[in-house]
């Protein structure tokens, strides 16, 4: 028998004890954010959340009202909607969400980041979250599914319709750039039917609709056109300390940085703001 042979045994043994190890709780009266682990079922703290202000994010008032008055109504206990941001990539989705906690951390708001292979285990995580003055969203980013995928139907039921249901302090806000979370082909709109001259989806439409409309509230970001894109450059660029981003070489290479990205968007901005504030311009 190879040292191999006698090694690899070993080392299963190893992993195995590793596994079945319990986590320690979190502490969450320390700890503002956590991520949720799949592979180990368990919750990490986030030592260094990204916390960002609400009023860094600009040209989103109305998504901002809507996301705020959700989350205050949440926090002091009043009842509040799970909610789907959707819309063009870098326009502050996910960002928003986590002004809400940079917002009212203090006030018990509390972040729980998963991916997709985690929602297969909500029943498990709402089971580690204590029922006491926090209150917790989990907090999907960049959603997208197939409907073969065990977070899929996982989803969908914890957002209504299943026993496991999570309790009151807690919420579900996901980002996605689809507004039904899922590919929608040419092919399914063959299956849509008139009857009467109204139009009804067919069965494959149907069931990628059931998913979205499982979110209390919607809310919908959009393109910005130059002016906004200049504008949020402009602000980061005199939050990170540059002087000259008032000229017109500051809008030219702002304009230029854009067009290499080919977007337009608040990221865009921010990305460009800090290149130019880092060679000291």
């Amino acid at each position: 028998m190879s040292p191999l042979d006698t090694l690899l045994p070993r080392i299963e043994r190893l992993l195995d004890r590793l596994e079945g190890a319990p986590t320690a709780p979190v502490d969450w009266k320390k700890v503002h954010a956590a991520r949720w682990i799949a592979e180990s079922r368990s919750l990490r703290p986030i030592a260094r959340p990204h916390r960002i202000e609400a009023r860094h994010l600009l040209n989103i008032d109305e998504q901002k009202q809507k996301i705020d008055a959700n989350t205050r109504q949440f926090i002091t206990g009043k009842p509040a909607n799970n909610v789907l941001l959707t819309g063009s990539r870098g326009t502050g989705k996910s960002s928003l969400v986590k002004a809400m906690l940079a917002k009212y951390a203090g006030k018990g708001l509390r972040l729980v980041e998963l991916d997709k292979a985690g929602l297969a285990h909500l029943p498990e995580l709402f089971d580690l979250l204590p029922q006491g003055p926090q209150r917790f969203i989990l907090f999907c980013d960049d959603l997208s599914f197939t409907s073969e995928e065990p977070g899929y139907p996982a989803l969908k039921a914890a957002l209504d319709g299943s026993l496991a249901t999570p309790g009151d302090n807690v919420l579900i806000y996901a980002t996605s750039n689809r507004r039904h979370l899922m590919p929608e082909y040419m092919a399914e709109n063959e299956e849509a039917r008139h009857l009467g001259g109204e139009v009804h989806p067919g069965e494959a439409t149907e069931e990628k609709i059931s998913l979205s409309e499982r979110f209390g509230l919607w809310v919908s970001f959009y393109p910005m056109d130059q002016d906004e894109y200049l504008a949020i450059a402009a602000h980061w660029a005199a939050e990170l300390g540059a002087s000259d981003f008032r000229s017109e070489a500051f809008t030219r290479a702002a304009l230029q940085w854009s067009l290499g990205r080919g977007a337009r968007s608040g990221r865009t901005a921010w990305q460009f703001a800090r290149d130019w504030a880092g060679q000291g311009k």
